[in-house]
């Protein structure tokens, strides 16, 4: 999907759903003295996530251009199957993690990293010591954030797994001295049901 602007489909909108579920249960819950301040990228399926979780709460969803998904270039609105059979040495690469998209005018992990770092740290400012941020972004974005540890710099053959749909990260300030510095608590997180054979086949739930 890339940077295209897809609204999410019938299985994507019980996803998350589910999600904010979890998200409100497990976060926000637990201290209901504390605040949210709801960010998201401009696309539709993005904006259709925040609004599934921020709506529960009563709260505003920003909308933020720099939380969009990371830009692919010619590989954007293409099949798997089009692409492994077009650009096979490519297509293999990048779902290696290799970079072979970058030879089809991809955006680089670290221009998206760099960008949705800057969003959310913009972000971060405008929380109090009582204000939970709360970002909505998508999958290949959210993998970017090796950027910000220095992973992909340090470590140029190691990338971070894929993010599955309406999953999460959970970041907190390291408290020291730099106030953009965090700590990665948790990546790839979902609802207990994302762990089933239904979360890709919701009508097969049994009867409640």
């Amino acid at each position: 999907q890339g940077s295209i602007d897809i609204p999410l489909d019938e299985v994507g909108l019980w996803q998350v759903n589910q999600s904010a579920q979890s998200l409100i249960k497990l976060y926000v819950l637990p201290d209901p003295s504390r605040h949210q301040l709801v960010v998201s990228s401009d696309l539709e399926r993005s904006m259709q996530t925040a609004h599934a979780f921020a709506d529960r709460l009563g709260s505003e969803v920003h909308a933020d251009e720099r939380l969009r998904e990371r830009h692919f270039g010619e590989f954007e609105g293409r099949s798997g199957a089009y692409l492994q059979a077009n650009f096979p040495q490519d297509f293999d690469s990048w779902c290696r993690g290799m970079g072979g998209e970058m030879n089809h005018g991809a955006e680089s992990h670290e221009h998206a990293g760099v960008r949705s770092m800057e969003a959310m740290n913009d972000w971060a400012h405008e929380c109090d010591d009582d204000t939970d941020l709360f970002v909505f972004s998508h999958g290949a974005l959210i993998e970017s954030v090796q950027v910000l540890f220095g992973i992909e710099r340090r470590y140029p053959d190691f990338t971070l797994t894929s993010m599955c749909n309406a999953h999460w990260a959970r970041l907190r300030r390291a408290d020291i001295d730099m106030d953009s510095r965090w700590i990665m608590e948790d990546y790839n997180h979902g609802p207990a049901l994302a762990d089933t054979q239904y979360w890709e086949r919701p009508d097969t739930l049994p009867a409640k």
